[in-house]
This record gives structure tokens, sequence and C-alpha cells, in this order.
């Protein structure tokens, strides 16, 4: 008996075309097909307990477990967290607060002070709530820049007051301030001194700890004279500052030189250049030689002028001596303009000049230099000026304050 065979599905009978393969059975025989081992083709080894423990696994309830474990947090921790938080919004507060009351202190005092400017306002001390409600304020640091203070401008004045009373009903109904101590310091730039008093010709600069060298050119008839000054600075009663100004020259190129004053040695001489310039040049000695009050002034005798004007050889022998040098510096050239005007001009010198230089008297020119200025005195209290000192920048000054008030206190 014929026993029929089982057709296999992927058999081919000849001559028919082959069955299309059913993708739904290669999925099913993938499933019933045993575990495919992570260790290679063919190997029989298995996991042990201790690689399956180091097998990541997915864990769908993370989420709900986190949740579970800050839940059970100790009351103590979260106590701790909320705190710090807490703490954190009531310094933010307190930060907030106090920028709001530098604001409020800095346009007050611009508007009391008369300030071209709000001035920079820090108040100290932590935390700044709790010293509003007890009405005190540890301390505040006020900067102020560019205040005027006579023919000068004070670069900065920085002063911080300690331990303020306030008058107020809260942070913003304070009406004034009583302060009884007050510390800081004020400079006077030189930048400044040059912009203001010198007109971009005259600068000035420190020379030791208190005294100010003036270097620069100075106009006077059309003529840009080299002036050369020093200032010594000194504290004046209790909020000035006062400058003596010392060793003024001008100098009118390398033939003379004038300083201002009532002594000797001052008013229009020539320089030693000058009169070498005077003995090596024929004309110009016997210009000076022929008039006679001159030569009475120079010492030297009638006769021996007399040849010098007739013998060229015998003028040279007369200027070039050292004598006549030292007797030709010593002649106020000022006092010989008024009278002979025409021989100061045969030595080079212009006429309106000389009068501009007669009228530029020592204090006129002292006050063209002057550094001094004095603080405007307050309504309250008391504040004076401490330690001046010259500095690299310019001339700093300590103030001291008590007493003070601001506002309505």
């Amino acid at each position: 008996m014929h026993t029929p065979q089982r057709m296999d599905p992927h058999h081919r009978p000849h001559g028919r075309p082959a069955a299309p393969r059913n993708p739904y059975e290669e999925l099913g025989a993938l499933a019933d097909a045993p575990p495919v081992e992570p260790f290679g083709e063919g190997s029989a080894r298995r996991r042990t307990g201790r690689e399956r423990e180091r097998t990541p696994r997915v864990d769908r309830r993370g989420g709900r477990r986190r949740r579970r474990r800050f839940a059970g947090l100790p009351i103590a921790a979260k106590a701790v967290v909320g705190l710090v938080v807490l703490t954190s919004f009531v310094a933010l507060a307190d930060r907030w607060a106090v920028l709001y009351a530098e604001g409020k202190a800095a346009d007050t005092l611009k508007s009391q002070l008369d300030l071209a400017a709000a001035p920079e306002v820090e108040i100290g001390g932590f935390p700044f709530l709790t010293q509003v409600a007890d009405k005190k304020l540890d301390s505040v640091r006020v900067t102020v820049p560019d205040v005027a203070a006579d023919r000068v401008s004070l670069a900065k004045v920085s002063a911080t007051a300690h331990d303020i009373r306030l008058n107020a009903d809260g942070l913003t109904s304070v009406r004034g301030a009583d302060i009884p101590r007050l510390d800081g310091d004020v400079l006077l730039s030189f930048a400044d001194l040059n912009r203001e008093l010198g007109a971009s010709q005259v600068t000035f600069s420190g020379d030791g700890s208190d005294r100010v060298k003036a270097r620069g050119t100075l106009p006077v008839a059309g003529h840009d004279l080299r002036l050369y000054a020093e200032a010594t600075i000194r504290r004046q009663a209790e909020r000035g500052i006062a400058t003596d100004i010392g060793g003024m020259r001008l100098d009118i190129g390398d033939l003379a030189t004038y300083r201002p004053g009532a002594r000797a040695s001052d008013g229009l001489h020539l320089t030693p250049k000058g009169s070498a310039d005077l003995a090596r040049e024929t004309r110009k000695a016997k210009a000076l030689l022929s008039v006679p009050a001159i030569v009475r002034r120079l010492g030297v005798p009638a006769e021996t002028v007399r040849e010098g004007l007739s013998d060229d050889g015998k003028l040279t022998e007369l200027t070039g001596s050292p004598r006549f040098a030292r007797q030709a510096q010593s002649l106020n050239l000022i006092d010989l303009a008024e009278d002979n005007p025409e021989v100061l001009s045969d030595l080079g010198l212009d006429a309106d000049l000389l009068d501009a230089l007669s009228r530029l008297t020592r204090p006129v020119l002292a006050d063209r230099l002057s550094l001094a200025f004095q603080l405007p005195e307050p309504e309250h209290g008391d504040i004076r000026l401490r330690d001046v000192r010259v500095g690299q920048d310019g001339i700093r000054v300590r103030l001291t304050g008590s007493g003070l008030a601001v506002g309505s206190s």
C-alpha cells in the first residue's frame, strides 16, 4: 500500500512554479526557537547568578520609588531645606530694600546739596530691614564727584557716616537722619587743576609731600613765556586749603628772566646767556653804555666808558670781563624801560611786553596759580580738614565731621 508522504511546503514539483513564502510562518518558527546564547554560536554556557545581577534592569516604577524616597526624608531635613529657601527669599528682599534706599538717599543728597549728578550711596550692615526697624544704620558711604570749591573742582569727596539715627516711620517715609560721626577724604586732582587753572598750558605735579610744581607757558602781550613756580600746600583754619606760591619765574627766551616782587633780585634781568650775547654784539653794548643812568648803575668809570665807545678793542675788553657780566645781570630792565625804552628795544625787548610785565605783580601771578579751596559750612554740625598731603594724582585731604544732620532730623 502506498503511503502518502508529507509534502514539504518548500518542495516544488517539477514543472510547477514555487508558491510564495508566508512571512508569518517564519515569524512563528522564530518564536518557537530556543533563545540564542550571548557567548557565541553553539555555546551551551549559561549566565551565572552574579552575571544576571550585573545585567541592568528597566524599572518602570523608578519615578514612583524616587518620590517615595523623598517622602521618606526625615522631618528635620525637610525643615532645613525649607529654611534655606526662606532665607534666600528674605536676603533677596533685604538687598532689594537696600538698593531702593540707596537710590532715594542719592536723589535727596543731589537735591539738597545742589549737585550736578547724584552721588554714589552704599549702605553697610546686614540685615538692612532690621536696621530700619530700629531706626539706626551701622554705616553709610557717600561718594560725590566734581564738587565745586571756589576756583577749582574737587575731583572726589568720599565720606562714611557711622551710627546714623533715622527720623522715619518706615522704609518709604524717611524724613531725615542724624550723623554723630563722619570720616572721609577729598581729592583735588592735578588733571582738573591743569584744565581749570592752566588752560592746557600749565601743568601741575607733585614735588614732595607738601609741594606742587607748576610748569608750562603763559601768554603775555602776545608772547608765550616759559613759566616756573612752586606751591606749598597747607591747611587753612578748619575747612580750607591755602597755597603759598613761590619760585615764580617767567623766561623770555634765553634773553631775560622776570621774577615778580619787590626784592632786589626780582624784576626783569638778563640771563647769563643774554649778558654774554651783549658782550659779543658791539651794537647792543654801545646802546647800553650810551645812557649815563645805566652807566652809573653799572658802576663803570666814565673814562673807561668813553674809551670803549671810541675803541672796539677797549669795548670788548670792558664787556668781556666777568665783573661787567655780573653788573649787567643785576640791572632791573623794568626800571630802565620807563626812561629808556629805545635802549631795551635795541636789546630785543618789546615795549608792550615790558609794560605788561610791570603790571603782572606777584599777587596777580600768584592768584592765577592758587590751588586754594574752602569746603562749604554745613547748616548743622561741623566738618574739619585733616592731614593735607600731595600725592602722584593730586592733593588729598582727610576730613572728619560730627553732629551733622540731613533732611528733617
